[in-house]
């Protein structure tokens, strides 16, 4: 996921760095077969309202430590998401049309799926590095809290976090 677009806007309350991301879609890195071509939908995103969106932005982490921390993100916030228990919206197939096995997977799927990706990037972390990663990636907590809520001395944590994130980066083979 890469900002198409980036721009700062100081006309609200603090500086914002804004930048529009395509929305992912789960199941179409699956290998061997080819997703079917969709429009790519996009949302503007706040860098700066998480922690590790503020350390990015400030130049206190790499692009790739950044991406590493936001897959995590991403793949714990796709994990906790409840299964749909409504009627489905989705399109109708069209006639005419082939049939057969979906092309990505269904929500099921993707929350198990995006549960097991989290629960062995943070088992690759082991126990030291993955109470900081997930305080301050998944939690929210700012450096300050979650140094002071492990008892760790002041201004360690940013240090360790960059070399959580750099695991992270490993475990998922970003490039860099």
């Amino acid at each position: 996921m890469s900002a198409s677009r980036t721009r700062r806007d100081k006309s609200l309350s603090g500086p914002r760095l804004l930048a529009e991301r395509a929305l992912p879609q789960d199941g179409e890195e699956r290998k061997g077969r080819e997703a079917p071509r969709r429009r790519v939908r996009s949302v503007t995103v706040n860098l700066a309202e998480s922690p590790l969106g503020w350390l990015h932005a400030r130049g206190h982490l790499s692009d790739r430590q950044f991406d590493a921390g936001e897959k995590l993100r991403a793949d714990w916030e796709r994990a906790n998401l409840a299964p749909s228990v409504t009627m489905r919206w989705d399109a109708a197939p069209v006639a005419g049309g082939k049939r057969g096995a979906p092309q990505i997977l269904n929500e099921t799927e993707a929350q198990l799926a995006a549960r097991l990706r989290f629960e062995k990037a943070m088992n690759d972390l082991g126990s030291d590095l993955s109470d900081i990663a997930w305080r301050i990636i998944c939690g929210g907590e700012g450096v300050p809290v979650a140094e002071k809520r492990l008892g760790w001395p002041a201004r360690s944590g940013k240090l360790v976090l960059r070399i959580a994130l750099d695991r992270l980066a490993g475990y998922y083979r970003l490039p860099g």
